[in-house]
């Protein structure tokens, strides 16, 4: 899309930290969503940025009820800030509804020419449906050709592809198969494999992977830290295969460091 139709700005101003944008759901215990992410943001030298999706009835421990806002209003923040501030990376997160996938495509339009990093989050681990289901069968050709990168844990890749997802062996498929439907790489995370966890990257070319050793118990958010990790580093500059490295130690970091806070466990 053409500068003056959008008003955007991209990219960091010399000596003045970058602008990363959150387009996401707001999580009431700040384990997930828009707060999470603006912390790892702004651990990684950022100012973060949010554009509000919905709002979510939860707890630390799970979610109990999804309200999306409306579409206009969610392209209309995203525009608002894209016209005042320079923006150097935007992550899609939550989207809710079918109408909010068609903005965040608009959105990831507009920021063509920054790194976009695309989590398809589809389900909480308790079950709650955070992409309505009727609008699950066109993800994929809503970003197709409009961001840099998707990461979707083991679960999410299955639904996308529909196959079966529960080995490394099926996840390298299931991330090929997603690369060549959106014209982009794909990370399939792997905290919820068999034993040890195994991160791996289709990019178009070749599969990587990326183990880490296994840390007992379960933390809310992982999924939102790592694709955050994972922006802020390919805005830094880092390539991909960098990018996919760090974002993985700095997650297992703090996965180490998570706190108990009421019933469950959230990242730092």
């Amino acid at each position: 899309m053409k500068e003056r139709a959008t008003g955007r700005r991209l990219g960091r101003p010399a000596g003045k930290p970058g602008v990363l944008v959150s387009v996401a759901g707001f999580d009431p215990s700040g384990g997930a969503g828009v707060l999470l992410d603006l912390r790892v943001f702004q651990a990684r030298g950022f100012r973060g940025m949010a554009v509000l999706t919905g709002l979510t009835v939860q707890d630390t421990r799970g979610v109990f009820s999804v309200r999306p806002l409306p579409a206009p209003f969610v392209l209309s923040q995203f525009r608002a800030l894209a016209a005042d501030v320079a923006i150097a990376g935007v992550k899609v997160g939550m989207l809710g509804s079918r109408a909010n996938l068609a903005a965040a495509a608009r959105i990831l339009e507009d920021a063509a020419g920054s790194p976009r990093v695309v989590d398809p989050v589809l389900r909480s681990t308790s079950g709650a449906d955070l992409l309505a289901r009727e609008a699950v069968p066109g993800f994929l050709r809503a970003v197709r050709g409009r961001l840099s990168v998707l990461t979707p844990n083991i679960s999410e890749a299955s639904r996308l592809t529909k196959l079966r997802v529960g080995s490394v062996e099926e996840m390298a498929a299931a991330a090929r198969r997603l690369a060549e439907a959106i014209l982009a790489p794909c990370l399939v995370t792997g905290g919820h494999l068999e034993g040890g966890p195994v991160n791996v990257l289709f990019d178009g070319a070749r599969t990587r992977l990326y183990a880490s050793p296994r840390l007992p118990g379960r933390v809310h958010g992982t999924g939102c830290y790592f694709s955050s990790a994972l922006l802020a580093a390919l805005a830094g500059g880092a390539d991909l295969d960098a990018a996919c490295r760090r974002a993985t130690r700095l997650t297992r970091d703090a996965f180490r460091r998570a706190e108990t806070v009421g019933r469950g466990r959230l990242l730092p």
